[in-house]
């Protein structure tokens, strides 16, 4: 389901962090939004690894507000239809513990790929719905080619991560 390429998607996402991390406190150092799904990279305070509360959180907040703005709810399984959830999100993540400051940097180019992975774009920086222009103007990216970050991504991808 496409569902997070509209305005009230957008909104609801926004509004949904922003309420979470009042309560849960977390950075947001990278993230790229994509139709169907998306991609973060967080610092948690000091001594918190609690990724799953958050997320959950997140959706739930979403969901809720999204559907009572008028989005729509994908198709319903059996399973869903039994517990009374709603289609909107996928029941899971991937959460990573970040390792060293080379990982980091793998992990943010892979989320800053992501749209041009996905054939959404040509060029990253056509794709605004992404922290990469933020980090651009900062100066990370400096030189760095597509080519450089396609090859970083496809590291990420063989590794099974």
């Amino acid at each position: 389901m496409k569902f997070l390429a509209d305005r009230l998607s957008r909104n609801c996402l926004r509004f949904a962090f922003g309420k979470v991390k009042e309560k849960r406190p977390f950075d947001n150092i990278a993230m790229c939004l994509l139709p169907d799904h998306l991609h973060c990279v967080w610092k948690l305070p000091e001594g918190d690894a609690d990724f799953s509360t958050r997320w959950n959180s997140i959706k739930s907040l979403f969901t809720k507000t999204y559907l009572k703005s008028g989005g729509h709810e994908g198709q319903r399984n059996v399973s869903r239809m039994q517990t009374g959830e709603a289609a909107v999100w996928q029941r899971r993540f991937w959460e990573h513990q970040i390792r060293n400051e080379s990982d980091l940097q793998r992990h943010i180019d892979y989320i800053h790929y992501n749209p041009v992975k996905h054939g959404l774009v040509e060029k990253i920086e056509d794709w605004q719905w992404s922290t990469y222009h933020k980090f651009v103007q900062s100066g990370f990216y400096g030189d760095m080619k597509l080519d450089d970050m396609k090859r970083t991504c496809e590291s990420i991808i063989c590794a099974g991560e």
